[in-house]
């Protein structure tokens, strides 16, 4: 499977550029998956589900099965995060999976910037960023896409993982 990843920080604009460039690329007949790091505690599951009261009896995995998707919720329980690698190795083959986050891993990334968000580009110290996707004109040594100037930026990743 081939890996691209969105990095930038928060509000600039990285989960609408993700969303656009998976109906892009499956619109050119592309599989793609998706991969999200999250910062902050998360939890996909709600209390007084089955699989929630499954969760909190102290299963270490629960498998939800429908005919419409499956899920499958691991808690970790006091053990590291899972590795990148790790997780791209549970995920089904595809084309492509776009990964949101993981800024500092070794992937190739674009970056997403807006102005107004007001943080720092990540680009300049971090050469696994290949390109930026910005609201705003920038002088860089990498390519420079507008921000919603989806089909470019798709172009340019799948230039970059050879598709």
């Amino acid at each position: 499977m081939k890996v691209y990843g969105v990095t930038g920080w928060k509000n600039a604009g990285k989960t609408g550029l993700m969303e656009r460039l998976v109906t892009e690329i499956t619109g050119r007949g592309l599989t793609v998956s998706t991969l999200k790091h999250a910062h902050h505690s998360v939890d996909v599951d709600q209390p007084g589900t089955d699989s929630h009261r499954h969760r909190v009896a102290g299963a270490s995995e629960v498998l939800l099965a429908s005919g419409q998707r499956v899920a499958i919720m691991q808690e970790l329980r006091g053990a590291p995060e899972p590795s990148l690698d790790s997780l791209l190795a549970r995920l089904s083959p595809v084309d492509l999976v776009l990964i949101e986050g993981f800024k500092r891993e070794a992937h190739s990334k674009i970056e997403a910037f807006r102005i107004e968000a007001g943080n720092p580009l990540i680009a300049p110290e971090n050469d696994t960023v290949r390109a930026v996707a910005s609201d705003t004109p920038l002088d860089l040594s990498i390519p420079v896409f507008d921000l919603d100037d989806t089909s470019g930026i798709a172009d340019f990743i799948l230039q970059e993982v050879g598709l």
